[in-house]
């Protein structure tokens, strides 16, 4: 799937930890543009959303970098990530950034902060996303094909069936997880209601549904869209 996305500045030296930061920046449906050092942060400020900021980096450090940044768009979020702790550095990057997180971090919370300064400075992308041939507007229900103009209309439960997928696209889900998610009821082992109706979705939105590239089945454990 690929969205209409924000796009995050990310400055950090550490690989180990970019590698990590970055990949799940992407999975959640960011487009992540990586630098190692300050130096070149000027050329890619007009397509940035968000900054995420180390402060120990090679040549101008974060606070210099971070400063420079606000200078030029004082509306641009910043939200450090770093490793320095102590109160003073603290106190020194929030007086002119938006947010300070320190390393350790868990992934789910620098990715909440990321999605509150994007709703504070109203840049957060809730719209349409896109799918291959599929352009997708979750909140009207509705799905076009973007080869030929149509909407494909879909039926409720083949809509929250779909709904569930992209909502967790990138991850394997199981029948039992799908069908307990759309109908609210356990799981009966044989049942063959979910099988029926990703047929008929596949009929619907695949361009062959005789080789699905939007729904695949992952054979003894179950469906997943793939971003």
């Amino acid at each position: 799937m690929v969205k209409v996305k924000n796009t995050i500045l990310y400055i950090e030296d550490d690989e180990e930890v970019s590698d990590l930061v970055t990949q799940n920046l992407i999975d959640n449906g960011y487009e992540v543009i990586w630098l190692q050092s300050g130096d070149q942060y000027n050329q890619h400020l007009d397509k940035a959303d968000v900054v995420v900021l180390d402060i120990m980096l090679p040549g101008l450090d974060g606070f210099t970098v971070g400063q420079r940044i606000k200078d030029k768009n004082e509306n641009l979020p910043i939200l450090f990530l770093t490793a320095r702790t102590s109160i003073e550095d603290k106190l020194k990057g929030l007086n002119f950034a938006d947010d300070y997180l320190t390393k350790p971090f868990h992934p789910e919370e620098l990715l909440l902060r990321i999605q509150i300064l994007l709703r504070r400075s109203g840049k957060e992308n809730t719209g349409k996303q896109y799918l291959g041939h599929l352009e997708i507007d979750v909140e009207a229900n509705q799905i076009h094909d973007m080869d030929t103009g149509k909407e494909i209309l879909l039926t409720e439960k083949q809509f929250k069936i779909f709904h569930y997928l992209l909502k967790n696209s990138n991850q394997i889900l199981t029948k039992e997880q799908i069908y307990e998610n759309v109908w609210n009821q356990p799981y009966i082992e044989g049942d063959k209601t979910l099988s029926v109706h990703i047929r008929y979705l596949r009929q619907k939105l695949e361009q062959n549904p005789q080789c699905p590239v939007i729904i695949e089945t992952i054979r003894g454990l179950g469906y997943r869209v793939r971003q």
